[in-house]
């Protein structure tokens, strides 16, 4: 029970798919497909199985993305 407590306290500071779709440009369930596939994977709420993003997550994943994108057209 006390892990439930401090997941919910945590959540708060998390975005929720449609939250993080919006911020990334994307729709909800592509963003439901990448955590499937493993290429941004969410946090997963204990009892009701919703994701959860966190920012700095997002925020590495998009820094990834340019840098692949970079890697693209340099070759």
């Amino acid at each position: 029970m006390e892990n439930l407590k401090h997941f919910t306290e945590q959540v708060q500071d998390m975005l929720r798919v449609g939250e993080a779709a919006k911020l990334l440009g994307v729709t909800s369930e592509t963003l439901r497909n990448w955590d499937k596939s493993g290429r941004l994977v969410a946090t997963r709420h204990p009892v009701t199985g919703y994701r959860y993003y966190r920012e700095s997550e997002l925020e590495r994943f998009l820094l990834k993305v340019v840098a692949e994108r970079k890697a693209v057209t340099n070759e």
